[in-house]
């Protein structure tokens, strides 16, 4: 997961429509602020939505990583007493026994065989922790669908290999099932999200634009700008006939997995 090409500045775009999730994620976890020593944001971003984890808990120290030069630069601003930044792989890292709380949003599904390092985390914590993860769940969605198609063409095949959503991504049963296997009292559900996203970009798709901020980033990554136009050409013409512009506006269904869980002691 060490894709250099992630923008913070295009991802904070829809930055309304991407936090609402962390905040309904967080507020599941029971801990109680006087109890949390150490809280850990797996896969952080930009950072703003680590600091609202320091305000939540602070007596904790509160640590956000990312494996994106990029993204942690963005964040090392927000750097505080009981707030810091660092550059790390979701995939290589593993939680120590003093982490209370350990929160990863929309990261996991950028890992291949992510429930083997969910389990390896579980493991990891102590009785007591709580682990909050939200995965996107919209990789049936038609908007998905087509990136997937063109990226899988003959035409785009051989420059593009590598660079889609790894996943699978679990039902919320499947969470559920491997967290309770693992000794945690589980809270797994999911929401269907409706964003309006608004036609004020002449000649380009409203859902092309929110794509560009996180699924699309490998694509842009590993094309050249004129190769990238002709991609996104095809890709405009799929998302016109599967989310019609009408009142200046496309309805976008987003679909979201949550897990909040706290290992139960021995």
């Amino acid at each position: 997961m060490r894709f250099e090409q992630w923008d913070p500045a295009v991802y904070i775009r829809r930055r309304p429509e991407r936090a609402r999730p962390f905040v309904e994620l967080v507020a599941r976890i029971g801990a109680a602020p006087d109890d949390v020593r150490s809280v850990v944001d797996a896969g952080c971003g930009p950072g703003y939505l680590t600091a609202t984890l320091a305000e939540r808990y602070p007596e904790a120290q509160v640590v956000g990583f990312d494996s994106s030069a990029a993204m942690i630069t963005e964040a090392q601003p927000l750097a505080r007493a009981g707030l810091r930044f660092a550059l790390a792989d979701v995939s290589e890292w593993t939680p120590t026994p003093d982490v209370d709380v350990l929160v990863s949003n929309a990261v996991l599904h950028w890992i291949e065989d992510h429930p083997a390092l969910l389990r390896r985390w579980a493991d990891a914590l102590a009785p007591g922790a709580w682990l909050a993860v939200q995965v996107p769940g919209n990789q049936h969605a038609p908007s998905h669908a087509a990136v997937r198609e063109l990226i899988e063409a003959p035409s785009w095949r051989n420059r593009l290999a590598g660079t889609s959503e790894s996943g699978p991504v679990l039902e919320p049963v499947g969470y559920a099932a491997l967290l309770s296997d693992a000794g945690f009292r589980v809270d797994a559900w999911e929401t269907t999200y409706l964003h309006e996203l608004p036609d004020d970009a002449p000649g380009r798709h409203p859902v092309l634009g929110w794509l560009e901020g996180t699924t699309l980033r490998p694509v842009i990554a590993a094309l050249s700008p004129d190769e990238y136009a002709e991609f996104t050409a095809d890709l405009t013409a799929r998302l016109t006939a599967a989310y019609p512009v009408a009142d200046g506006r496309v309805w976008y269904p987003f679909r979201r997995l949550f897990v909040v869980a706290q290992k139960g002691t021995p």
